[in-house]
């Protein structure tokens, strides 16, 4: 074996070391967990106390718009481990809370969005201006 392929095998094992130990101890890692259909009057505080009765709430915040700072109806709950997070969909999910119905599942990581050239046009105006 080549130092190359010896360096690609060591990459390798621990990568799967490093997946094995996180698919043993995911019980008491931290989960984020996605609460959509919130009242626009809830305040973060609020959202935490809710869910503590699910177990332990590590974070909770509520997404604001930028312009306004109203609420935009949905935010985030982390628990502190994924029993706990299960738990919570469990008692939260399809439940009615402050006169609305709520969706409670596993928060999926922000996918990158594609950068724009700006106008909003997706670069057609700078095209156009650079033909004429």
């Amino acid at each position: 074996m080549c130092f190359s392929e010896a360096a690609a095998f060591h990459a390798c094992e621990s990568r799967r070391s490093y997946a094995k130990f996180y698919a043993t101890s995911s019980d008491t890692m931290a989960q984020k967990l996605y609460i959509g259909g919130l009242p626009y009057s809830t305040t973060d505080q609020e959202l935490g106390d809710a869910f503590a009765s699910a177990g332990t709430v590590t974070s909770s915040s509520i997404v604001t718009d930028r312009m306004t700072g109203r609420s935009r109806g949905f935010g985030f709950v982390e628990m502190a481990s994924e029993a706990e997070a299960n738990a919570a969909i469990d008692m939260w999910h399809g439940k009615e809370f402050g006169g609305r119905t709520l969706t409670v599942n596993i928060a999926r990581p922000k996918e990158d969005r594609p950068q724009s050239a700006g106008g909003g046009h997706g670069g057609e105006r700078r095209e156009w201006r650079e033909r004429n």
